[in-house]
């Protein structure tokens, strides 16, 4: 057998599947944007769609569609999740009072960086109420900061913290919108009488268990069942749901 002739064939056909692969891929990202360009006409297939499925959706649909690009973050090793940290001074905290703002609670605890840390509606559970850290004012789905509540009190707190060490080597691009987003998951995921509670654009990025890490734009959709779905806010690829642990 000619060893040499196999090689090249073989790195050819490695090279046309990934040229089919790109063209695929910038051929679905170019429909999606087509899409979002008329939020007019997009509104109004959305609402048909809602209505032909009995879906309704709770949350608001956020208006910003940014651009981005993926992002490495290196996990700080004194801050891991699985610790917890009694508090010296316990404090009350309320989201519907601070509206989700760590500032009055930052104050009142000696918790590193919470001024960096968003509320999170979705994950918190009653006794446990979930930040996620915040990267340019998006959040990073898998860096959480608990605070453990006990007889009403915060009384201690779990926390996790990256540092961005990095932004990838593409190019910012612009975010497919949440009316995109919606489209896809009503027409191939969503039953009938689904509840849509929560739509929010952050980074997502797959548990390794290493301390670095890389985490792509998504839009995180919530719905009141408890299913999450992560879909890719630059190509439209949708994760399998995730069972929120309320």
């Amino acid at each position: 057998m000619d060893w040499g002739r196999a090689k090249t064939i073989l790195i050819l056909s490695f090279l046309l599947l990934n040229i089919v692969l790109g063209f695929q891929l910038w051929t679905t990202r170019s429909d999606l944007l087509e899409f979002d360009a008329n939020t007019a006409s997009a509104t109004e297939e959305i609402q048909r769609l809602l209505k032909s499925k009995n879906i309704q959706v709770s949350a608001e649909m956020p208006k910003e569609v940014p651009r981005l690009q993926e992002i490495e973050v290196r996990f700080d090793e004194k801050m891991k999740s699985d610790k917890q940290i009694m508090l010296d001074a316990p404090f009350k905290y309320s989201p519907l009072m601070s509206k989700g703002s760590t500032k009055d609670a930052a104050a009142k605890a000696s918790i590193p960086y919470m001024e960096n840390y968003q509320y999170d509606p979705v994950l918190s559970t009653n006794g446990t109420y979930v930040f996620h850290q915040l990267y340019r004012s998006l959040p990073m789905f898998e860096v959480k900061l608990e605070l453990i509540e006990q007889n009403g009190m915060v009384a201690a707190y779990r926390q996790e913290y990256v540092e961005v060490t990095s932004e990838g080597d593409q190019k910012e691009q612009k975010v497919i919108s949440p009316y995109t987003v919606l489209r896809s998951l009503i027409e191939t995921y969503f039953p009938s009488g689904t509840v849509v509670s929560s739509i929010k654009l952050g980074y997502h990025g797959q548990d390794y268990n290493t301390q670095t890490r890389f985490m792509v734009p998504y839009w995180r959709v919530a719905l009141g069942n408890g299913d999450i779905y992560y879909v890719h806010a630059l190509n439209g690829a949708v994760e399998p749901p995730q069972r929120n642990k309320k």
